[in-house]
């Protein structure tokens, strides 16, 4: 009996911890990257429109707010979100960020997911090299995560 109890107790913790458990995301591309260097890990820019955008809100709703999504996400990308709200207060400097690299990249509608590989070059420059841009992909994580490993 008591280990009965013993082992839902733990099961009850471990499931309370899992859905618990949120990923970070950045704001601040310059600490994304390097935390991404030292983590080898891609990047993962969300060009979003997160007060205004409802194929953002679905994406999020649908896939980024999965478990499946999360455990995914830990284990592959390191997470920046780029936000272009319409209503919701932002840092000058965030959006000053987020526009350069809005042009940089070419993104023209939301939502829009690059994923690239940050590179320190010998300048103490980040270099971002492109490996795929991705969007809204109905089917739900599964479909989603799917589509975004082969650009890994």
């Amino acid at each position: 009996m008591k280990r009965t109890i013993y082992i839902v107790l733990i099961s009850i913790f471990t499931t309370a911890f899992t859905y618990a458990q949120e990923l970070t995301w950045h704001t601040d591309m310059g600490k994304a990257s390097e935390f991404a260097i030292k983590e080898k890990k891609p990047l993962l820019m969300f060009f979003t429109g997160s007060d205004w955008c409802g194929w953002c809100i679905r994406l999020q709703k649908e896939v980024f707010h999965t478990k499946e999504f999360k455990k995914w996400a830990s284990e592959n990308v390191v997470l920046v979100e780029l936000d272009f709200p319409k209503r919701a207060p932002q840092d000058d400097t965030v959006r000053t960020q987020n526009r350069q690299l809005q042009s940089m990249f070419q993104v023209r509608g939301y939502p829009t997911i690059w994923f690239v590989n940050p590179e320190m070059n010998s300048e103490k420059r980040i270099n971002l090299t492109k490996l795929g841009k991705l969007g809204y992909v109905a089917g739900g994580p599964t479909k989603w995560i799917g589509n975004a490993a082969m650009m890994l």
